[in-house]
Order: structure tokens, then sequence, then C-alpha cells
């Protein structure tokens, strides 16, 4: 057993398997959790370093899945969290069911800030832990024909600075916030986005290369962190353009069909 604790979730594939591999290289013994049966097979992955790994199936957009994943810990100190679980869903608002628009924002809101909250306040307890929230540029562009999945990420953006603020006074607790733009995940996939233009784009970021982004700002404590040189530039200019026109420039990217039209 490991002097160190990290919990990593939506850590079966993307960004989230990174940061857990990354982890484990770095001498953490790993809770990771997904909402797949992958999460066994990734776990695998995780031992080959040596450290120990337990590996939950739950589903953390219900407080009984993120309680599921607290339970796991047994009470064990966590050093290190990466709250990295998260859902898309793609097409226009006023075509999709109720139960698939709330089952993003109970993934991306509502049980990430349960497994934040209880994490967080033994954190600050003993003044020491590093906290880790998947955010997005999403959050600063209105997402036509993704409304829902860019506004979730807008609310943990701006949540992430708020708390942030709240818990200055424990120095020894920090939280990052990585915010990449599109990443060649199985995000678009299970978005239902692969038939636009940012869904087939091959253009995306590489998943390695945004967990390391985010790890190295994370280990400095740095507040935030936009991955890659062009993501950078588009959240400098979402911040100084119009909303109208942020939003017109979204639909050319995610609207169903745009792959085409590209």
């Amino acid at each position: 057993m490991a002097n160190k604790f990290a919990i990593v979730t939506g850590a079966s594939t993307g960004i989230g398997f990174e940061l857990a591999s990354i982890a484990a290289e770095n001498g953490y013994d790993l809770l990771v959790v997904a909402d797949e049966p992958l999460i066994d097979a990734a776990a695998q992955d995780f031992k080959q370093h040596g450290v120990e790994v337990i590996a939950v199936e739950a589903d953390l957009s219900t407080l009984q899945g993120v309680d599921t994943l607290l339970a796991a810990a047994d009470g064990r100190q966590v050093d290190l969290l990466c709250a990295n679980a998260g859902r898309g869903l793609g097409h226009a608002f006023l075509d999709q069911e109720v139960s698939d628009w709330r089952r993003v924002i109970d993934t991306n809101i509502t049980g990430t800030l349960y497994l934040l909250q209880h994490v967080l306040k033994a954190m600050v307890a003993r003044d020491n832990g590093k906290v880790l929230i998947t955010g997005s540029i999403a959050g600063f562009i209105p997402g036509s024909f993704q409304a829902v999945y860019n506004g979730s990420k807008a609310f943990i953006d701006s949540f992430a600075d708020a708390i942030r603020n709240e818990i200055k006074d424990s120095e020894g607790v920090t939280i990052t916030t990585l915010m990449p733009g599109p990443v060649e995940t199985e995000f678009f996939d299970r978005a239902d986005m692969l038939d636009t233009n940012v869904g087939s784009s091959d253009s995306k970021s590489d998943p390695a290369d945004v967990a390391r982004d985010g790890w190295d700002a994370l280990m400095k404590g740095e507040a935030h962190i936009v991955s890659g040189w062009k993501n950078k530039v588009q959240a400098a200019v979402a911040h100084v353009t119009p909303a109208a026109i942020l939003a017109e420039q979204h639909r050319k990217m995610a609207e169903p069909g745009s792959a085409d039209e590209g």
C-alpha cells in the first residue's frame, strides 16, 4: 500500500484513464470509477505500475452511486481527487428526452458537487489535498445543439472559481480546473454527435496530452489550465465575442448533419 491515495472518476477511457495512469506512475494507490464494466479492464492497466487499485462500477449521476464510490474508499484519506466524470448530449434541446438531459446535469453537476463536498470537507479540515475538476472551454460558449452540456460546464467552471475563493484560507488545499476543447474520446459517440462537424473532426486533442497538462497544473497548484494553444485562443476570443455570434459559430460545429457540410 502506497502512502498516497487518489480517486479518479470517469477513469475507464479518455482523459480520466490517462489521469489515473499518471497518478499510478507517480505512486498513488487508486480508487477508480466509471459507469461501465470497462473500468475493471482499465484497473489492470493501472496495477502494472505496482500500486493498489480498487475499481468501482457506479452511476455518478445518482447520489447512491457517489455513496458507493465513497464507501469503497473505506475511510482512507483522499490526497488527490480528479473529478473527471462527465456526460455529453447532442441535438436540439426541444428534441431531447427529459431523462437524457437530466442525466447530463446529474452527472456533470449534481454528482460532481456531492463528491466534491464530501472530499473537500476532509481536505480543508486537515489543510492538505489536491483537486482537479474537469471543466471545459465549452463553458465559455453558448452551445447550440449541445446546450445542456455547455451550460453544465459553465456551471462547473464558475463553481470551481467560487469554491476556490471560499477555501482560500486553507492554503494546503488546491483546486485546479482543467478546461480542454474537443478531445479524441468516446464522448462524441456517446453524445450522438458523430454526424457533426466537431464530432467528425480529426483535429481534436489527444486525451494523453490533455491529462498531462491537467496533471502538471494540478501539481503546481494552479487555478486553471486551458489545454492546447488553439483552445487558449478560442477561450480568449470567447470572452470578448457577443453571445449571439458564439452561439451561431457553435451551431456550425454541433448541428446534426454539419459533418457533411464541413
